[in-house]
């Protein structure tokens, strides 16, 4: 990276990244907190942890401007490890989770992004999406007139002042006024410091106490393993949707490893292991931060808050930061997808449709995307494994050819034999391949056994139009070779 690109990164938005960090940094509070208590440890676990992570991630990350810290997403997959062995386990746990995503950073882990399909993608966007909005509910409905009011007078500043003023962003704005009338007027509201209690120190430098032996590592590899690759799935799906957001590219292999990175130092620090966030990263976004900077300030402020303004902090109104997560969920849901399901493909739609309800009804975001990549994977199967063969209509005095076509694989050779087998064929034929493919060796086994059963019936049979790819493929696993086609031949 030459010294331009990298002044531009930092120092090409300062005022945006400097306020945008701001405004995430007083919404990471309320969630870092609800994520400890998800994953069952201390508040202060998670806050750490988005302390640690935001100011590593904007140092080693590969995408500018995109938050991470304590997710949901991950608390969840740490519950029974803490449940059954403890925090210190935990924090072994996530330093061996930063340390598989190094690994998987230099493995180049990001190419597999090319093998999730766009409706998967959709899919992903609008469950998180669903998801920031369900975590809100309990902060807004059923609770006092009061607090529909306040949610009223956030999403009006969220959504109006812009309008007219842009030189804060319109969240900070609402927490800073709302909070102030709140406190001022000491109303009944619930706030951050119900959901947990702050402690006001720095975090210090630990070694998990756990006995480092294989036995430990047989505890926690696992969960780490799991860790890992909901992180990174987290991490690289999020920098795809900034990168659309800003029109911008990003390194997702650097950024793999800079959640390694970050992980691992969380571990050491006490902290819970954390990835990118979709909810903050779109705050972020959205409020105007751009470069690194924006990431550093999150991290900076959320430990001033922490060691400074805590009690202050703690009185923060919940229905405004609810209010806000809600116009991000609004913001982040793509709306297209509608017209999607009605235009696209029938498969795509229930890919969409699928991803969407899993993620869902689990609350595991990996869990949606498997689904989805691996149903678009039957879709794809089932819809490129249509084989036939034609008999060409040419005159009598021209031999008999049977053009293939299709793709000749596993999942398609049924076909292809059963044509064969059930038709009446004459004494010479030749198959041709010049539309069809060779891919693996059920196909080679496919096109032995019907030269096999042709050779038993008496009749000779030629290959033509293989390609050099399937040529080569027949050469190495055919039981049998025919000199001139270089084909199977019994």
């Amino acid at each position: 990276m030459n010294v331009q690109s990298l002044k531009q990164q930092w120092f090409g938005n300062i005022r945006g990244d400097i306020l945008s960090g701001t405004v995430v940094a007083l919404a990471l509070i309320p969630e870092a907190i609800a994520f400890s208590i998800i994953a069952g440890v201390d508040p202060m676990v998670g806050l750490y942890a988005s302390f640690t992570i935001a100011v590593i991630i904007a140092f080693a990350g590969g995408r500018p401007g995109m938050i991470s810290a304590a997710t949901g997403a991950m608390a969840l997959a740490m519950v029974l490890l803490v449940k059954e062995h403890g925090i210190q386990y935990l924090f072994a746990a996530t330093i061996l989770t930063g340390i598989l995503q190094i690994i998987f950073g230099y493995l180049k882990v990001a190419k597999v992004m090319r093998f999730i399909p766009r409706a998967v993608m959709m899919g992903f966007v609008n469950a998180l999406a669903i998801l920031i909005f369900m975590a809100q509910i309990d902060f807004i409905f059923g609770i006092s007139s009061l607090t529909y009011v306040f949610v009223g007078l956030t999403l009006l500043i969220v959504y109006v002042l812009p309008r007219y003023f842009k030189a804060i962003p319109a969240p900070l704005i609402a927490i800073v006024v709302l909070s102030a009338i709140v406190i001022t007027m000491d109303l009944n509201l619930q706030n951050v410091g119900n959901l947990g209690t702050i402690t006001q120190s720095l975090p210090g430098f630990l070694i998990p106490d756990v006995p480092f032996n294989f036995e430990t590592l047989q505890i926690i590899f696992p969960t780490a393993l799991a860790l890992s690759i909901i992180g990174l799935l987290e991490s690289l799906l999020t920098a795809s949707i900034v990168d659309d957001m800003t029109d911008t590219g990003s390194d997702k292999n650097r950024e793999a490893r800079g959640q390694g990175i970050a992980n691992v130092v969380t571990g050491f620090f006490g902290g819970m292991a954390g990835c990118a966030m979709i909810g903050q990263s779109g705050i972020n976004v959205k409020s105007g931060g751009r470069g690194r900077l924006s990431a550093l300030t999150a991290g900076v402020v959320l430990i001033i808050l922490i060691l400074v303004f805590a009690p202050l902090v703690m009185q923060i109104p919940m229905p405004v930061l609810a209010a806000i997560m809600v116009m991000v969920s609004i913001g982040t849901f793509d709306w297209s997808s509608f017209k999607y399901l009605v235009k696209a493909p029938r498969t795509d739609a229930i890919v969409l449709l699928v991803t969407v309800v899993t993620v869902v009804w689990t609350h595991d975001l990996s869990k949606g995307v498997l689904a989805g990549v691996l149903l678009s994977a039957i879709f794809f199967t089932a819809k490129i494994s249509k084989v036939s063969v034609q008999k060409k209509d040419l005159p009598s005095s021209i031999e008999n050819i049977y053009e293939v076509q299709g793709q000749l694989f596993f999942a398609s050779v049924e076909d292809f034999t059963l044509y064969f087998e059930q038709n009446d064929l004459p004494d010479e034929l030749t198959i041709d391949f010049s539309n069809s493919h060779v891919w693996d060796d059920s196909a080679v086994g496919a096109i032995d056994r019907v030269m096999l059963k042709l050779q038993e019936k008496g009749i000779e049979v030629t290959l033509t139009g293989l390609n050099d790819s399937s040529r080569k493929l027949l050469g190495k696993l055919a039981i049998h070779q025919d000199k001139d086609a270089k084909a199977p031949l019994h």
